[in-house]
C-alpha cells in the first residue's frame, strides 16, 4: 500500500536561508584555503578572522532551519493556545501561507465537534514562502482532513471583502511585515480591527513592527498586550500582539 503523504508547510523565505548558508560557506573557505593575509587594496586582512562571521552565518542558518522543521510547528501551537477554544470561532487567518495556522485553528473546532469554520486569506507570493500557491494550501487542507472547515481566497490583507464584525479570531504570522508601505501596512490592521468581532481576539506574530501594530490596536480602543515567542526554536525570534476587541 502506497503510503499517504505528510502535508508540507514550506521553507519560509528560502532564499533568506540559502543566504546564510551560501555567504557562511564562503567566508570559511576563505579563512581556510586563502593566504594568511588578504590584501584588499590599501586594507590588509588576515583570512582567519573570517571564521567569525562564517560561524555566524552557518549558525544563523541553522537556526533558520530548526524554525522551519520543528520550531514553526511549536509556535502555532503557542498562538493557538492563547485562546480557549469553544468550537463555534469564526476565524481569519491572514497571509495564510501553506496553511499551517488555518489548519491547526481548523483542527482545534473539528476536534470539539464544532460549527464554526476558518478562512484563509494571502497572495501566494514565492519570495515569503518555498513553493507558495493556493494548489500547495487547499493540498495540505486535504491531507490533514479538514477542508470542510476551511475556505481560501486569493485576497490582499489591506482590501478583505468581509463585512465588519465578521470573525472571532484573527491568527497571522510573519505577513504584515511584507506590506512595505506604512499607509497600506495601516490599511491592514484598520481591516483586521473592522472585521473583528466585539469580543474578538487577533493574534498577530511578526519579528519586526510589532510596537507598530499594537499602537494601531491600542489606538482603535483593543486590549492589547505583548507576549515573545520561544528565543530558541523561532528565527528571527517572534513576538506576539494580542489584541481584544471590547464587547
Amino acid at each position: 500500500m502506497k503510503p499517504t503523504p505528510n502535508p508540507d508547510y514550506g521553507v519560509d523565505a528560502p532564499a533568506v536561508m540559502r543566504n546564510f548558508f551560501l555567504i557562511g560557506s564562503a567566508c570559511l573557505l576563505l579563512a581556510i584555503f586563502s593566504r594568511h593575509i588578504l590584501h584588499l587594496g590599501p586594507v590588509e586582512l588576515n583570512a582567519r578572522s573570517f571564521y567569525w562571521p562564517a560561524a555566524f552565518l552557518i549558525g544563523e542558518g541553522f537556526l533558520f532551519l530548526l524554525y522551519v522543521k520543528v520550531g514553526k510547528f511549536r509556535h502555532r501551537d503557542f498562538m493557538l493556545n492563547l485562546r480557549n477554544w469553544r468550537g463555534d470561532e469564526q476565524v481569519l487567518d491572514v497571509g495564510c501561507g501553506r496553511g499551517l495556522l488555518l489548519a491547526g485553528a481548523a483542527k482545534r473546532i473539528a476536534a470539539l465537534s464544532g460549527t464554526g469554520h476558518a478562512t484563509g486569506i494571502d497572495v501566494w507570493s514565492n519570495v515569503d514562502m518555498g513553493g507558495n500557491s493556493a494548489a500547495a494550501t487547499q493540498r495540505n487542507l486535504d491531507l490533514e482532513g479538514i477542508s470542510d472547515y476551511c475556505t481560501l481566497l486569493s485576497q490582499p490583507a489591506q482590501t478583505m471583502p468581509f463585512l465588519d464584525a465578521s470573525f472571532d479570531v484573527v491568527v497571522s504570522n510573519l505577513c504584515i511585515h511584507n506590506i512595505y508601505d506604512q499607509p497600506t501596512r495601516r490599511q491592514a490592521l484598520q481591516q483586521i480591527i473592522r472585521i473583528l468581532k466585539p469580543g474578538g481576539i487577533a493574534l498577530i506574530s511578526d519579528y519586526k513592527l510589532t510596537g507598530e501594530y499594537a499602537k494601531a490596536f491600542s489606538e482603535a480602543g483593543l486590549a492589547v498586550e505583548m507576549k515573545r515567542g520561544s528565543l530558541v526554536t523561532t528565527f528571527p525570534p517572534l513576538k506576539v500582539v494580542i489584541a481584544r476587541k471590547s464587547m
